[in-house]
């Protein structure tokens, strides 16, 4: 039994996972707010698929790349979990989530803002490419020369005028059914955030927050 957590973008999501099968999953889009609300639409999540948290088996979570505050958020959370259970954490990349299931040439993009973005590439569900920030300039080289036959994120639509061919989805976030078949399917490895960028938030004295 998996419960997977997203908290990386613009909503607050979970599922928990059977096997194949889906229990229960929600999706609930905000900008700020994850902290306050993740306890409480898990609390409910479980509930609604029926379960009791020590029937859980490990915990999936999004470490980014995506907001910096809302992938600590996430992390923190589900390590609290595994700690309380005595199960496995599992990290799962956003980029990778955005892809899951798709047998295409995939290439996900986020709006890093700033100019900038967020992508990795994808074939036939495997990485291809490490994931990376890029300023846009420099990322629509990339696009050009990987040919997507899928564009994923809240990037995708910067370079749907570079592929006119491909197909274009402009998701905000992830699915969690996804992040929970991902976590499913792979060794744990203690979870970490994947900065791509230094953080924009800046503790008193100028210093950068801990990893």
């Amino acid at each position: 039994m998996v419960l997977a957590l997203d908290t990386c973008l613009g909503a607050c999501s979970a599922a928990v996972l059977d096997g194949d099968r889906v229990l229960a999953a929600k999706v609930e889009p905000m900008a700020r707010g994850h902290q306050e609300r993740l306890a409480p639409l898990v609390a409910e999540l479980m509930a609604e698929a029926g379960m009791a948290f020590d029937r859980l088996d490990r915990v999936g979570v999004t470490v980014g790349p995506g907001s910096f505050t809302g992938l600590r958020v996430g992390l923190a959370f589900a390590k609290g979990i595994g700690q309380a259970l005595a199960i496995p954490v599992v990290a799962v990349g956003t980029l990778e989530a955005l892809a899951a299931g798709i047998p295409d040439r995939v290439l996900a993009v986020l709006d890093a803002k700033r100019g900038q973005v967020y992508l990795q590439a994808f074939a036939d569900g495997a990485a291809v490419s490490a994931p990376d920030v890029l300023p846009v300039e420099t990322a629509a080289a990339r696009v050009a020369e990987f040919a997507p036959e899928v564009l994923i994120g809240s990037g995708a639509g910067l370079f749907s005028d570079m592929t006119p061919s491909a197909r274009v989805i402009a998701a905000e976030q992830a699915d969690p059914a996804a992040v929970a078949r991902l976590a499913a399917a792979r060794a744990p490895v203690p979870p970490r955030p994947l900065y791509l960028r230094a953080p924009d938030a800046r503790l008193p004295g100028g210093k950068l927050p801990p990893p």
